[in-house]
Formats: C-alpha cells, sequence, structure tokens
C-alpha cells in the first residue's frame, strides 16, 4: 500500500508516446502483488505508463509494475516525436538538426516527404539496422500548431513567434503549464524581419514609422523617402503564415498598425521575395534567411540612428526587428530519445547547423572595439542635459579597454524577468564558460536603459537588471569556474543608445543587458 499512497502523492500529468494511442481500459500491479490500479491507459513513452483513474491521470514507472489488458509492447517500444509547426523551420533547419543529433549518437536516418506537409524520419542504429525512433513533422502556421500541442496531437511545437497570451491561457486551463515557463520553450536560432526591395533601389534605408505609414496607406510614393516620383507597392506575407504571424507579433501590434487593403499579401516569403525581385518600384518584409538577391535596407530612426541587419546585430538583438525561433512543449514527459534531442539543440553542433542553413545561430562571439564606433558616436549626439561629459568619460574609459561579447539581455516590459531569447542567450553563456572559453578572463556585465525618466533612475533600474543578468549566469555555472572567470557588473543607464526612443521597438532595444570582457 506504502507504494501506491507514494505514487498517488506525487502523481504528475504526463504526455507519453504515441500520441495517437487510444485510450484503453489496462490494469497495472506492482511487481510486489501489494495493490492493483485500473483505468484508461493513455499513453506510454517507453518508461513510464500514463493512467486514467478515478484518482485522475497518474503516472506509474513502467518498471515498478505488471501491466495486463491492452498494453503496449514494451519490449519492442519505439518513440514516435511528433512536431508541428513553422515550414520554414520544418523543411531545412529541425531535419537538419535531427540528421545531426542522429550521427552523434551513431545512428541513420531515412527520410520520407508526403503530401500536405508531413514529413517522416527515421532513426536507425547504425550497426543493426534496429528501428530507434521516428521524428513526424507537420508543417503549418504557428496557430494551427499550437492548437496541436492543445489537442495532444503535438509533442513539440515549431514557432517564429512567442505563445500569445491567449495560447498561453488555454495551455494553462488544459493542464499544460505555462508556456512562458524556463521548461517549456526554447529559442533554437535567431532570424529577422527585413526590408527588402530590388537591386538597383536608390533608396537604402527605411524608418519603422515609415514602414507603418506604408502599410497604413500613409506613404505611397518614393519620393517621401528619397527615391523617385513613383508609386509604392508593398508585399507582404499573408496572416495564415508562419512569417506573417511573426510580422505581426513583432512589428504590426507593437506599432498598432494594420495593413490597408492595397498592401499585397502572399502565402509564403519566397513569394514575397520574387515579387519585389520582379517589381522596380516595391518594398517587401522578408527573413534575413531567405532574402537572396534583395537589396536589404537598412533601418534608420527619426533621430537619424542607424542599423542595418547583420549577423552581429542580429545576434545582439540590436537590429530591432530581430524574430526568434522558438520550440514549446507542454509541461509533460517526452520520451528520453526526444529530451536528448531536446538538449542537443543547447549545444555548440546544433547552433553551427542553424548557421549553415541560413539562420543566425547564438554561440558567443566577439566584437571587436572598432565596430563600436558609431555607437559612441551616438552616445555623445544623443546625450541630453542628464547625462554628464563625466558619465561619459567614465564609459569610454571602461569600456575602451573591453571588447564586446555578442549575448545580449532583454527583459519583459516593467520587470526584471528575462525574456525568452536572453534566457536562452544566459545558457549559452554558462555553457561557454562551463567550457573553459574564458578562462583567466574578466565578464562585466553592463546594463543600459532608455531615456524615459530621470538619468538617476533609469541608471539603477540598468544597474539591477545587470545584477539580474549576473545571478541567472552564475546559476548556471560549475562550482570551479568562479575561480577560473572574473565576473562584475555595472552600469550607464541611459548613455549608450541603440535606437531613437520614438517608438517602443526602440525603446525596447536601448533597454539591455551587454557583456564586455577583458
Amino acid at each position: 500500500m506504502a507504494f501506491w499512497r507514494a505514487l498517488l502523492r506525487s502523481a504528475l500529468v504526463f504526455a507519453f508516446l504515441p500520441l495517437e494511442l487510444a485510450a484503453q481500459d489496462a490494469t497495472l500491479s506492482a511487481k510486489t502483488g501489494s495493490l492493483e490500479l485500473s483505468g484508461r491507459l493513455l499513453g506510454f513513452d517507453g518508461e513510464n505508463y500514463r493512467l486514467q483513474t478515478r484518482y485522475g491521470e497518474i503516472t506509474v514507472k513502467g518498471n515498478g509494475v505488471h501491466c495486463s489488458g491492452d498494453c503496449p509492447d514494451i519490449e519492442n517500444f519505439v518513440a514516435r516525436v511528433v512536431l508541428s509547426g513553422s515550414p520554414a523551420m520544418g523543411t531545412i533547419m529541425i531535419p537538419a538538426m535531427i540528421e545531426g543529433f542522429a550521427l552523434r549518437n551513431q545512428m541513420s536516418i531515412e527520410t520520407n516527404v508526403e503530401d500536405k506537409g508531413v514529413t517522416h524520419i527515421v532513426l536507425l542504429d547504425e550497426t543493426t539496422g534496429t528501428l530507434r525512433a521516428q521524428f513526424v513533422l507537420h508543417l503549418k502556421p504557428t496557430d494551427a500548431a499550437f492548437a496541436d500541442l492543445m489537442a495532444n496531437k503535438a509533442d513539440l511545437v515549431m514557432a517564429r513567434r512567442q505563445a500569445t497570451p491567449e495560447e498561453r491561457e488555454q495551455a494553462r486551463k488544459a493542464g499544460m503549464g505555462d508556456l512562458q515557463a524556463l521548461n517549456q520553450n526554447r529559442v533554437l536560432a535567431l532570424d529577422a524581419i527585413i526590408p527588402i526591395v530590388a537591386p538597383g533601389n536608390p533608396v537604402q534605408h527605411v524608418s519603422l514609422r515609415q514602414i507603418a505609414d506604408i502599410l497604413q496607406g500613409k506613404l505611397t510614393n518614393w519620393y517621401e523617402l528619397g527615391g523617385p516620383a513613383a508609386p509604392i507597392t508593398i508585399h507582404i506575407p499573408g496572416p495564415d503564415t508562419g512569417f506573417g504571424q511573426a510580422l505581426d507579433a513583432t512589428l504590426l501590434q507593437v506599432l498598432e498598425t494594420a495593413p490597408v487593403a492595397s498592401v499585397v499579401q502572399h502565402s509564403s516569403a519566397a513569394e514575397v521575395l520574387n515579387a519585389v525581385m520582379l517589381d522596380p518600384l516595391a518594398i517587401g518584409l522578408a527573413r534575413f534567411s531567405d532574402i537572396g538577391a534583395a537589396q536589404p535596407l537598412s533601418m534608420r530612426g527619426e533621430c537619424g540612428f542607424e542599423m542595418a541587419a547583420t549577423r552581429d546585430t542580429i545576434k545582439t538583438e540590436d537590429y530591432p526587428l530581430t524574430a526568434p525561433l522558438f520550440l514549446y512543449k507542454a509541461d509533460r514527459r517526452l520520451p528520453k530519445i526526444a529530451r536528448d534531442f531536446l538538449a542537443f539543440t543547447r549545444g555548440r553542433s546544433a547552433q553551427l547547423i542553424a548557421r549553415r542553413v541560413g539562420y543566425v545561430d547564438q554561440l558567443p562571439s566577439i566584437i571587436p572595439i572598432q565596430s563600436q564606433g558609431n555607437r559612441f558616436a551616438n552616445a555623445i549626439s544623443a546625450a541630453g542635459p542628464e547625462i554628464s561629459l563625466q558619465e561619459l568619460q567614465r564609459m569610454t574609459r571602461t569600456l575602451s579597454h573591453l571588447t564586446r561579447l555578442s549575448p545580449s539581455f532583454r527583459f519583459f516590459a516593467g520587470s526584471d524577468q528575462l525574456d525568452a531569447t536572453s534566457r536562452s542567450n544566459v545558457r549559452q553563456l554558462g555553457l561557454a564558460l562551463n567550457r573553459g572559453d574564458f578562462n583567466g578572463r574578466h565578464l562585466v556585465i553592463v546594463g543600459f536603459s532608455d531615456a524615459q525618466g530621470p538619468a538617476n533612475a533609469n541608471r539603477d533600474i540598468a544597474l539591477r537588471r545587470a545584477e539580474a543578468v549576473l545571478r541567472a549566469v552564475r546559476a548556471t555555472l560549475n562550482p570551479s569556474v568562479r575561480d577560473r572567470v572574473k565576473l562584475s557588473v555595472d552600469a550607464f543607464g541611459e548613455a549608450l543608445p541603440m535606437a531613437c526612443d520614438d517608438t517602443p521597438i526602440g525603446r525596447k532595444v536601448n533597454r539591455r543587458v551587454e557583456v564586455w570582457v577583458r
């Protein structure tokens, strides 16, 4: 009886594979013969049973019980992992990562692409040819993928945007936890939204406000952007595409902009690119990973700050329209091979795969001080009466002897809680420190803010956020690392802006914590 009482006290609701396993009657008997528990068998993940009983859903370790009734074949169990979501992620990047994971674990793969956006990837033991696991990818818009997760039709969601408050609430009501929680989402890689034009277009830059005005039909002629006197045609991905939903979450909702009827919407990012390349009077919003031969426009704020999309500016999120790529899961247990795959996606090999297929990886990299010259010029030109010459000199003295690392950290509005990309950056920096990449070095974690409010208060907020990052990084470190690497904090508030403060997106770019290394 003690075995079952302990089991009932600690029962958790987990997800098991195969997902399509029909609920059937089964009885689990303790191997000691002390008690039996009957109910509907909801699933088996290779290690645990999930049983619907009169006590609710209960998880039972498979090695502690006998199963009778409609039970799975434990000896020949093969995990089946179902991913649903972004075609861009599921067509190239995720299959490439699965292949890398298989090679790392002495497995070969066989891929079968079906009609209607379904891909089966079978993992086989490299020596014996024994079936080890099956990954199934359903390619569909992000909102439909989250619906699959809620309906237990998917284990993982491939998302080009964060879960919406409505989706998070639905997940909570379905007993799937908080999709924003640390253990339920991760950033696989980074992409960005890039304004593009056809080669030869004389326009070189555009502002966030101008993009909003074009989408709203308020800005309709190229001469208003410094181009020829000709009408502007704009092309964007439609709302039924994953990229279109990422565009809506990253730009349209923040700027409170809705496209007018004259905006041409397409069913894929590739169609947007093709339309722009064929029309010298068109502008489009494309992915950094897929701009082809189009001419990208840099983002220039009303205050004169300009930022082009490069791997470095996307990796640091200094470019204002950076768009992370996510994997989401419910707060339920996955089969061991799925857990191992998720661990693999955090590592260096998976990040190099992401880079190879056109996305921006999250591996910490060094940004030379020489490339920071524009930032210091911006700091001087933007300095208001509250930023003293002494503070600018102190910042210059501190940072000029250091080199910036690529990880940057940002927070949910009005809090010191790191956003999803920043939590991923904490893990990546922790992995690098644990590997010994910065042994003998001094890392200074530096806080910055936007210019809303008094300068002293902004500096205090920036320092608190830098200290929050320091605590988060330290929590990832092995004990011996603290003797090999020095970590400290500093803050300069609003003294080093990256973007204009005239839009919510620009202010978010400026509210950041950076890492500098000596």
